[in-house]
């Protein structure tokens, strides 16, 4: 008998509605999605939310759910609206009535940590983040640093006298409110709502209003008594991945061992670009949120996450490659490809986490990993936007080869982030990105989902394959090609390998 997972996504996003619908497709489970609505800063109707869960999660094992959509209908949404903590009470109270039609169902839930971008750009954020943003990011680093004692008064003073209290207050006003409804998740957990909570930090840094709030949701899990079962890291568009993982290590009652790899071992210590948080104390969450755990030797590890973070300050790969020591003399590809290779030569279940620059893949990694036909010989590989959404993926490569070997549809996954993270990320978007212009296109607005940028990118895409995966170009077919939320940022891909 199949076992029934419902999948409440972070938004109708590729990485959040398909990705663990696509990896995780297979004969034992049966995994039930809401119909793709919603469209960026247009939250999904509520009423359809709270059909599609009553009605499925009756016989359901399991819920993965993010609650900001289930609360705000979506992950945009959740930054831009106008309600108070009351008028989200009914809907978060929807848990315990899933809970009680269905007791046997297990809740894997995320609630994401309002961002606090550092620029002015109004694309996911409210209007007036066209001209405060920068001003409101700055006015919570110096409140942070003040509270802290790391600055002076007369700093923050002088931003007052600049920015739009009237911005910053409706801005300030709704950061409160979404961490009133973090804290009521945490009530949930205490009362036994919810089996599993991440608290993801979305696009994080050590000072700001998002620290703030993170001090203040971890005092309250703390004062909960709830510190070993609630888990609060760096990452956002990777947890539902991270929770099908869990799931289905539930279901088969087993925590597989996962070892660390690093390309050098200083890379532990980092910060990476848009996070908070040392990458050594990530990496551990990130595994233990996937329902596995951690070993010191790979000899003993059923999964082996290799790393390619830098020794240092982190670069966008956009940039790439970085003439930097703590990129080319710290770290040391020939050692790694090599220890991929002799590990593969022992039946090793190898991952691949390349986040050794943000936003895109290490195209001197590709590379080598072309050369050395071990493309599709690892099982899993990602290397996209934050560190932490290229561990959280890369994970749950490792834990769907674990239990199911590398199925066609994990290649075609598989094949899909190559094309993805290192095609579009690191060379195509920007390509692609410099040539709109002459069609009125800028980075933020193409025009539709499918149309001339598509058919760019598309053609780019396969110009990269065809000279940065050649060993597994002759069976690589791109299917579909589309905008989803009509920029440049993201890209919507259907791929598939044929031997």
């Amino acid at each position: 008998m199949k076992e029934k997972i419902v999948l409440l996504p972070l938004d109708n996003r590729p990485c959040n509605y398909d990705f663990p619908y696509q990896l995780f497709f297979h004969e034992k489970f049966d995994i039930v999605r809401i119909e793709k609505t919603g469209d960026k800063k247009v939250p999904v109707d509520a009423k359809r939310i709270k059909e599609f869960l009553k009605k499925e999660c009756r016989d359901a094992y399991g819920l993965v759910l993010s609650v900001d959509m289930l609360l705000y209908g979506g992950l945009v949404p959740s930054r831009i609206h106008h309600k108070k903590k009351e008028d989200f009470m009914e809907m978060a109270n929807l848990i315990r009535e899933l809970k009680q039609e269905n007791p046997k169902l297990c809740i894997y839930a995320f609630q994401v940590i309002m961002r606090c971008p550092s620029y002015s750009n109004a694309d996911e954020e409210p209007d007036y983040y066209d001209t405060y943003g920068e001003m409101i990011h700055k006015a919570g680093e110096i409140i942070h640093k003040s509270r802290l004692g790391l600055c002076k008064d007369d700093e923050l003073k002088n931003l007052m006298e600049e920015i739009d209290y009237k911005a910053l207050t409706d801005y300030v006003e709704r950061r409160q409110i979404n961490c009133e409804m973090n804290c009521t998740m945490i009530d949930f957990v205490k009362e036994g709502l919810i089996d599993t909570l991440v608290i993801p930090q979305d696009d994080s840094a050590q000072y700001g209003y998002a620290a703030m709030d993170q001090e203040t949701v971890r005092d309250k899990i703390r004062k909960e008594n709830l510190s070993d079962s609630i888990l609060m890291y760096p990452g956002a568009d990777e947890v539902g991945l991270t929770l099908m993982s869990r799931v289905i290590n539930q279901i088969y009652g087993k925590r597989p061992k996962v070892y660390l790899k690093y390309m050098c071992e200083a890379a532990k210590y980092i910060i990476p670009l848009y996070e908070g948080n040392q990458l050594g104390g990530t990496l551990k969450s990130h595994v233990l949120a996937a329902g596995g755990q951690l070993t010191d030797s790979y000899e003993c590890a059923d999964i082996i996450l290799v790393i390619t973070a830098p020794a240092d300050k982190m670069q966008e790969a956009v940039n790439q490659p970085a003439d930097l020591a703590e990129y080319y003399a710290e770290r040391n590809l020939y050692e790694f490809v090599d220890f991929i290779k002799e590990r593969k030569k022992e039946g090793k279940i190898i991952t691949i986490a390349d986040n050794a620059y943000a936003n895109g893949g290490d195209l001197e990694l590709i590379q080598m990993l072309n050369q050395n036909n071990l493309l599709l010989e690892v099982d899993g590989y990602a290397g996209w936007n934050t560190s932490a959404n290229t561990i959280g993926t890369a994970i749950a490569l490792g834990m769907d080869s674990f239990y199911f070997g590398k199925t066609k549809e994990h290649i075609d996954f598989l094949v899909q982030r190559y094309l993805e993270d290192a095609g579009y990320c690191s060379v195509v978007r920007n390509r692609v990105s410099e040539q709109i212009g002459k069609y009125e296109y800028n980075y933020f607005f193409v025009g539709e989902e499918k149309g001339k940028v598509s058919e760019m990118v598309e053609k780019e895409l396969m110009e990269f394959a065809r000279k940065e995966l050649s060993s597994i170009y002759g069976n690589l077919q791109l299917l579909s090609v589309y905008m989803p939320w009509k920029r440049m940022f993201e890209v919507g891909l259907t791929t598939r390998y044929e031997k």
